[in-house]
């Protein structure tokens, strides 16, 4: 899968810049919830893991994953959880784990028949769609990485999958939050770092969004609010969607508040 492959170039992209770093440079914190970097990796790190499993074997991830869901559950945070499964695993050797998971991750992921139905947290996913969510995580998370070292990152046409997922999750954005799903969905229309002009659902010029792809996947991802992007929504719902989008698993989050993520 060209995804798997798409996964791997996000990895070796964060691997660029964490390659300098001291094991002290992995205990600086980020602006996404005041997680370090050895934070961020290891979350990124058991989740990598978690993703063989599940392709190996679906019970052998429901094993691993129960009792992090029990434990969040209780209202422990997914830092804490991981760092019980991590140990002494930080700074350059997190780094060097983390870096062989995600090479065996995409290998695995490239023999992978797409349609495979694969257990998760949430609802079963395919192995494509799988995989392009760990390339979106990956993006994601490594944006407090690249906003805290002070690197503008320079962007390349496989954030398409995330775009896509972006999309996708139109539905759910407002489902996950209890409201009604507005009809019809938006037409979305980006600009791609090559260039190109990628475009979703028809056209409708009372309900639109339309900007670069990467300011529409951070607004998706949650790591930049709509503000601080050059996204321009056209509508009520287009709107209310830029506002709230979230295209990941997991329970309803508030996106970032106007300047409170950025490049430092």
């Amino acid at each position: 899968m060209q995804q798997a492959t798409d996964f791997l170039e996000e990895c070796h992209a964060l691997s660029k810049i964490l390659e300098p770093l001291s094991d002290s440079d992995f205990e600086r914190h980020t602006q996404f919830k005041d997680w370090t970097i050895n934070d961020v990796i290891g979350h990124l790190h058991l989740f990598n893991h978690a993703a063989n499993l599940t392709l190996e074997d679906g019970d052998k991830f429901l094993a691993f994953y129960a009792p992090i869901a029990a434990a969040v559950k209780e209202g422990r945070t997914l830092v804490e959880t991981q760092g019980e499964w991590l140990g002494n695993l930080s700074g350059r050797k997190l780094f060097e784990a983390w870096k062989a998971v995600c090479e065996e991750t995409a290998a695995n992921y490239a023999k992978a028949d797409p349609k495979l139905r694969l257990k998760w947290a949430g609802p079963d996913m395919s192995a494509k769609s799988f995989i392009t969510a760990r390339q979106m995580e990956t993006w994601a998370h490594g944006q407090e990485i690249f906003d805290l070292l002070g690197i503008a990152r320079v962007d390349t046409d496989r954030i398409k999958n995330i775009a896509h997922l972006g999309v996708l999750a139109f539905g759910w954005t407002f489902e996950n939050r209890k409201e009604k799903i507005p009809e019809p969905s938006p037409h979305v229309k980006l600009h791609a770092p090559s260039g190109a002009v990628w475009e979703w659902n028809e056209s409708q010029d009372d309900n639109h969004v339309e900007g670069s792809a990467t300011g529409f996947c951070q607004i998706v991802t949650q790591v930049r609010n709509v503000a601080d992007t050059d996204v321009i929504t056209t509508g009520e719902t287009a709107r209310q969607w830029m506002e709230n989008a979230q295209c990941f698993a997991g329970k309803p989050e508030t996106p970032p508040a106007p300047g409170t993520r950025f490049t430092q």
